[in-house]
């Protein structure tokens, strides 16, 4: 942890890797980008600037296909399943400062730049490209580098691939990535990653890679060629410097936060990050990132998570059955950061029975239960007469270093290790010093008190450094015993807790499980056939006449921004084509405002004009809504601001 006085100009910039969209994310997925929040959520609350980057990566020919398979545009597509990668990171308490997608329109003018820079330079030249290509991963392959002739990474099919193509001058920058990473040995993590990376592929020999596609158009066409487009991998890893505004006239994000401090990312896209996007800033003349983290992957079965596998585990069904908290607590203290990890549904229950039940739920509620039952409810006054008070004081001091230790290499599951450690010490003190005993005598009473004291003081310090991790959890904490202040600053000295207060007992923040019967529910749960969703009933008929009472307009969207105080509303600047004009939309739970501006969209601009939190609102934005979702309505050409939709 840093000091107050040390906060200046400390800035951290986190990134996940961009997301293909895909109607399938299961608990792996989550995983990357519940490890990347915990840090972002620990840096912020130890003082630091934090800008955590995530997104999803919206070009290539298997979007292409995937599109043509709904019979939809490739814009359609994704536009659905961005909503649905949004919907999951907002159940998941995921905190990112920005969300980009790859077919933003200042990352395709950047991204056209930079390659095009690339060729004036000589780093890029046209031949033809023969050789193999696995469409799922993006990924070129030559004979030697197949394993039983499919893709090495993910061991699926591979087609035959011959095309005029833009290749990027790999070899000419080797050596040096090499050199570099030898210089830096903590560049690449962990470090059989690095060894990998070196022994595999660089030393080796790298060949030139093919950067270009002409065999389909869904993506961003080359500037100067507009027949072939930019290889996705070229597109995807320019987001963590287009995202900051590197290339554009703001250019204020980049001379913040670049270098990334991490790019926390699956062992399986570690090539990618450690030598093709290396190598691209290199040939930029860009600082690389400080670190390349790969972790390892969740199993099911002693196997990667896949559809065709069939063991693909629902993070939405986790969380309706157990709890974001419980969720996140699995993830980030079962699965060793940047090892493989098992998950099956028996050890997640057992782990939320042991740890989150009987560990920490258990310590707030005999907690607070005694301070009732003893004190009224009342914090006693600090009291300190032992060796267990002195040694449970000496361990809350202790363990705010050690957690901080542990999350600056990136040890998450040794953080809340830590942690757990100081909550098994309280849960201890309480058997060492005997309540229920000293409460017999009322001489013994300013103990008592002492012991309540001390206890309550500890799970303060388990609430501040729990929060992070388990940000509702913390709260709820927080909450029951009344905390004024739960930041890390405040737990230099054992004296946050403050005599008089009242504590609040809530419900059992993690009620146990009855393993075996929720086992059989989930069992049950998969066995149960697919049934068509319940939809909303009709409303009554209207006649054409009502219908023509509309006008339905297609307008832009010049500028977005919340409305303070208001959770669910935005307020937009839209282009009419002969006015402007402002709209409030309750749509802010599902889009941030960035995410509109410049998207075209459909008034009902002859609604009566009303006032919503001091607002006027001159129309109203058409969206197609669920329980669960909501997508503005689109169209699906670039038509007229002002035109008639009918």
């Amino acid at each position: 942890m840093i000091k107050e006085d040390e906060t200046m100009n400390k800035t951290y910039y986190i990134t996940t890797p961009i997301y293909y969209p895909s109607a399938n994310l299961h608990i792996g997925n989550t995983y990357t980008t519940v490890a990347a929040d915990a840090l972002a959520r620990y840096k912020r609350k130890d003082g630091f600037d934090v800008m955590f980057l995530t997104g999803s990566d919206e070009h290539g020919q298997k979007i292409q296909r995937l599109a043509e398979e709904k019979k939809v545009t490739p814009k359609e597509y994704v536009d659905h399943i961005v909503a649905g990668i949004k919907d999951l990171w907002k159940l998941m308490n995921i905190s990112y400062d920005k969300f980009i997608r790859t077919t933003d329109e200042y990352h395709v003018e950047v991204v056209q730049q930079i390659f095009k820079q690339l060729y004036d330079q000589g780093d890029i030249y046209k031949s033809v490209y023969e050789g193999w290509y696995c469409t799922p991963d993006e990924s070129f392959w030559t004979d030697s580098q197949l394993k039983d002739g499919k893709c090495p990474d993910c061991g699926r099919a591979v087609e035959k691939a011959k095309e005029e193509a833009y290749f990027f001058k790999m070899s000419k920058y080797a050596d040096r990535l090499i050199q570099y990473i030898e210089d830096n040995p903590h560049f690449i993590q962990p470090e059989s990653r690095k060894n990998e990376m070196l022994n595999n592929f660089l030393r080796p020999g790298l060949t030139d890679l093919c950067v270009s596609r002409t065999s389909f158009d869904w993506g961003i066409p080359v500037s100067f060629d507009p027949d072939h487009v930019v290889y996705v991998w070229i597109d995807a890893l320019s987001n963590y410097i287009t995202a900051l505004g590197y290339g554009t006239d703001n250019t204020e994000l980049y001379a913040k936060y670049w270098p990334a401090d991490v790019h926390l990312i699956g062992k399986d896209i570690l090539r990618f990050h450690t030598i093709y996007w290396p190598i691209m800033l290199m040939a930029l003349d860009i600082p690389l990132p400080k670190q390349v983290f790969g972790h390892g992957w969740l199993l099911v079965d002693g196997g990667k998570m896949s559809k065709s596998k069939g063991n693909v585990v629902d993070p939405v069904i986790l969380v309706d059955h157990f709890g974001v908290d419980a969720v996140r607590y699995f993830l980030l203290r079962e699965i060793p950061f940047g090892s493989d990890g098992l998950f099956n549904n028996e050890t997640f229950i057992k782990k939320i029975n042991s740890d989150l039940a009987n560990d920490l739920g258990n310590l707030l509620s005999r907690t607070v239960s005694m301070v009732e039952k003893y004190f009224e409810g009342i914090v006693p006054e600090k009291y300190v007469e032992g060796d267990f008070d002195a040694e449970l004081m000496a361990l809350c001091l202790k363990t705010p270093q050690l957690v901080g230790d542990a999350i600056d290499q990136l040890k998450l599951p040794e953080a809340l290790t830590h942690i757990w450690t100081l909550i098994g010490r309280a849960n201890k003190y309480i058997d060492e010093t005997t309540p229920w005993i000293l409460a017999k005598d009322e001489a013994l009473k300013a103990r008592l008190g002492g012991v309540m004291y001390n206890l309550l003081e500890t799970l303060r310090f388990a609430a501040a450094l729990v929060e992070p991790f388990l940000p509702d959890t913390a709260a709820k904490v927080q909450r029951q015993i009344q905390a004024e202040d739960i930041s890390f600053a405040s737990l230099l000295s054992f004296d946050g807790t403050k005599p008089g207060t009242l504590v609040q007992k809530g419900e059992i923040i993690f009620p146990r499980i009855d393993v075996q019967k929720k086992l059989e529910e989930l069992e049950a749960l998969q066995e149960k056939p697919v049934v068509k969703k319940a939809v909303k009933p009709l409303k009554e008929e209207i006649t054409i006449e009502d219908f023509a009472k509309l006008d339905l307009r297609v307008v832009k969207v010049l500028a977005c921004e919340p409305i303070k105080g208001a959770k669910k509303l935005l307020k937009l600047t839209v282009d009419l084509g002969n006015e402007t004009r402002q709209v409030v939309s309750g749509i802010a739970e599902h889009y941030a405002p960035q995410d509109l501006v410049g998207k075209k969209v459909i008034l009902v601009a002859n609604l009566k004009p009303v006032t919503l939190r001091g607002e006027l609102s001159q129309g109203m934005i058409l969206a197609a809504s669920t329980a669960e979702s909501l997508s503005v309505i689109v169209p699906d050409k670039d038509e007229e601001t002002g035109t008639v939709v009918s």
